[in-house]
């Protein structure tokens, strides 16, 4: 059996027994996280940072989480938003005047966050998604795919400059240093958009799934070719796993994708969201605040997706509790009603279909939350 790391609560050993299992079965590293009512009852890892198996995961490894990063960037817009800084139904336009180009005039903040906006697809070369004023400036000068409210369609990797731009303009910080000075800082989270150099030696690089190289692009489980069409403006880019591993990514804030973080700081960030806006003495939004993020704003098939959806603002909702998971398998689960998160997060990737790691984890939770609920 694996070598387990960490600590937990008795009551919670079915989730490192669950890792221990994923790691026996071939993933190279990863790490898990429950917290309840803002404290962890499980913060276990295990494994290899590398392909290789010849470093071991640490404390202090961070990976790239991909779409885990979504839930960061959007607590940014529910925080302005339950200052009164932002009002999610007012237009873009009325913080980013350029992003009315284009037909794009009644586009509203929601829109951004329920993926409905229309403007699912990045279609520019790979670099410019490390140059934020050339990256902003095409999605601003893009026109709509579709009416925006009317359909949703995951904006996989457009949703972060579009949220982070009108953060941007309304703070004057980037979404990163927003995060990090409003969110993770006063935490004392370890969770990144936009990795420091001084970082490096702690990444885990992402391993493709077996038999792919760093050529292996992302794709959505129930994709279809009709879900993926080109738009007016080309064909979407693919991001590779080589381009995920880069020193650009780390370096570049792509708020969408590029956050970097363990199951831990996850956890801790999104305990928030589970405890009515405030975690071990720090309130970062009211009990108001953290139920607008889970206002429907859009239920039926996505058009990225190609499978039924159900988004609040800047969240999946799945029944009673509401996340997001990343490409490669990295996933958060917030479950308000039991003040719990689980996060797991991993540099070991499979195919998208076939993964179901972050559900048995949490399901492996429940058995604990259960137990939990019994001695109480």
């Amino acid at each position: 059996m694996a070598d387990i790391q960490g600590s937990y609560d008795d009551l919670f050993a079915a989730v490192p027994t669950a890792l221990a299992a994923l790691l026996d079965g071939g993933d190279a590293g990863g790490s898990v996280a429950v917290f309840v009512d803002g404290e962890p009852v499980v913060d276990v890892w295990g494994g290899f940072a590398d392909v290789a198996g010849g470093v071991p995961w640490q404390t202090d490894t961070v990976v790239n989480v991909y779409s885990v990063t979504k839930t960061m960037t959007a607590l940014c817009a529910l925080v302005l938003a339950d200052r009164g800084d932002l009002d999610p139904d007012a237009p873009v336009a009325r913080y980013w005047p350029e992003f009315a180009a284009a037909g794009k005039e009644a586009v509203l903040v929601r829109h951004l966050l329920s993926h409905t906006a229309g403007l699912p697809d990045w279609v520019g070369p790979v670099a410019e998604i490390y140059d934020w004023p050339a990256a902003t400036a095409r999605l601003a000068a893009q026109a709509p795919l579709w009416e925006p409210g009317s359909a949703a369609g995951y904006h996989s990797l457009t949703q972060g400059f579009l949220v982070g731009e009108v953060v941007r303009r309304i703070t004057g910080r980037s979404p990163g240093d927003f995060f990090a000075d409003e969110i993770a800082g006063p935490l004392g989270a370890d969770f990144h958009m936009g990795l420091p150099a001084e970082d490096d030696h702690r990444v885990a690089p992402t391993v493709p799934p077996p038999s792919r190289d760093e050529d292996y692009t992302a794709s959505a489980p129930g994709a279809t070719p009709a879900a993926a069409e080109a738009g007016p403006v080309g064909a979407p880019t693919a991001i590779r796993v080589r381009d995920g591993n880069s020193v650009a990514w780390r370096r570049a804030q792509i708020p969408a994708a590029s956050g970097f973080g363990n199951a831990r700081s996850v956890a801790l960030v999104q305990s928030a969201m589970a405890c009515g806006g405030s975690v071990r003495g720090v309130r970062l939004l009211s009990q108001a605040g953290c139920d607008r993020a889970w206002e429907e704003q859009f239920s039926g098939e996505d058009r990225r997706l190609g499978m039924p959806v159900s988004w609040g603002l800047g969240y999946g909702r799945f029944g009673g509790t509401y996340g997001w998971g990343g490409w490669g398998g990295s996933m958060v689960m917030i479950e308000p009603e039991s003040r719990m998160v689980v996060a797991y997060v991993t540099n070991q990737m499979r195919e998208p279909a076939q993964d179901t790691r972050g559900m048995d984890l949490v399901m492996a939770a429940y058995d604990g939350l259960q137990g939990l609920r019994a001695d109480g």
